[in-house]
């Protein structure tokens, strides 16, 4: 049977989905959320010719033929506003991101100056303009900043709060139900007693759905017994995705298949052209979409990061933020690929003149200790041929 490519896999899980409704969220929350409208700032930036240093406002021409000796009229602190005019031989002391008087055109700093009294000694002519932010200089009121599908970063957040927003309409964080199965399975943090062994993957499931944006829930183990599997899938009512790990395969004791199908899930695919991962299914249960892991760890989490971090993204509505990968020199040989793209774990270090990539030794999907101490997965195409050490191979750095 001709196993599914990773491409058309993913373009099914994406098929259909529509970005959630957006809901208003308090600037100081917002950060790694989806903006879901484009924002017109609502005021101009700066508001007012501000001084951008602390020193005098006068007019320039006052101050050609230097030393120049000006009448001080005042000061203006920020936040405040000078109420005069400055005129002709007058200036008026000002500080950093104060209003420029009316009849000033420039700022001297203090530097070039000198106090005499209610006096100021210009030692260095300045020209008109010098000194100063003018307003509308960063932006101005209408002005698009930030426009729908952007990831909100802290940089971000400045620009909205400069924009004069308190609250932003964000994509509603989709709800990832996370299902263990396995009578092999106890919680972390047990003792296993003969046989078991602890589910480790939930929680770094959990992690990186909410890398990803998304709101894990956590549904606990269900045990290899249609009763059990059926009531803890029931529990995943609500939410937008249903994920299962492991239990489906072909075994006797693999029923989360069935299980689903008795719930009513129709199966898009089963089993597709990857290497970790081969054993992924993927179906909808009403409106909710089931993704069925697989139950070793590395293989599970490299199905989560190739296809469930994209269709968290289409649920947002963010812009498309696909693998990135890195070109690396290959530091060991490989062997000729087979008919799945496979991902191997791989230590990645800078020497200067870029990167270098050495698979690790042992590629078991079981093998949790070589994806912690991994730094990213080298991608082989299909049917890639052998490589030697020092040909370049396409990295994918780990951002989980």
């Amino acid at each position: 049977m001709t196993l599914m490519p990773v491409e058309t896999a993913l373009a099914h899980i994406q098929a259909g989905v529509a970005p959630l409704p957006a809901e208003t969220v308090p600037l100081a929350e917002c950060l790694g959320r989806v903006l879901r409208a484009d924002l017109p700032a609502l005021l101009t930036q700066p508001p007012f010719d501000a001084s951008s240093m602390d020193g005098y406002a006068l007019r320039a021409s006052d101050a050609q033929i230097v030393p120049a000796r000006l009448q001080v009229i005042g000061e203006v602190p920020a936040g405040r506003i000078f109420e005069g005019r400055v005129e002709a031989g007058q200036a008026v002391r000002i500080f950093t991101g104060a209003a420029l008087p009316s009849g000033a055109d420039c700022v001297v700093i203090q530097e070039n100056t000198a106090r005499e009294g209610d006096a100021v000694i210009v030692r260095q002519a300045p020209r008109a303009g010098e000194n100063l932010r003018k307003a509308g200089g960063d932006f101005r009121r209408g002005d698009i900043l930030l426009t729908a599908g952007q990831r909100l970063g802290a940089r971000h957040l400045l620009a909205a709060a400069a924009m004069n927003y308190a609250e932003l309409p964000v994509a509603r964080r989709p709800r990832v139900a996370i299902l263990a199965t396995g009578d092999e399975l106890v919680p972390p943090g047990s003792e296993p007693s003969p046989g078991r062994i602890v589910s480790s993957i939930p929680p770094a499931l959990a992690a990186m759905v909410k890398l990803a944006g998304g709101e894990p829930l956590l549904l606990g183990i269900a045990r290899d017994r249609l009763d059990s599997l059926k009531e803890h899938i029931a529990r995943a009512q609500g939410a937008d995705i249903l994920v299962t790990i492991g239990g489906a395969s072909a075994g006797d004791y693999d029923l989360v298949r069935e299980a689903l199908v008795a719930r009513g899930m129709t199966v898009t695919f089963h089993k597709i052209a990857m290497r970790p991962g081969k054993p992924l299914m993927f179906g909808a249960l009403g409106s909710q979409r089931v993704l069925g892991l697989p139950g070793n760890p590395v293989s599970a989490l490299v199905c989560v990061r190739v296809f469930l971090h994209p269709l968290i993204e289409r649920y947002l509505g963010a812009a498309a933020s696909p693998m990135a990968t890195l070109s690396a020199v290959l530091e060991g040989p490989l062997e000729a690929n087979g008919e799945r793209t496979h991902y191997m774990r791989a230590m990645l270090r800078h020497d200067g003149s870029g990167y270098r990539a050495r698979p690790v030794a042992n590629q078991d999907s079981s093998l949790i200790a070589t994806l912690a101490a991994s730094d990213g997965l080298i991608i082989r195409a299909p049917f890639a041929p052998a490589a030697k050490a020092g040909d370049r191979v396409d990295v994918f750095p780990f951002d989980f």
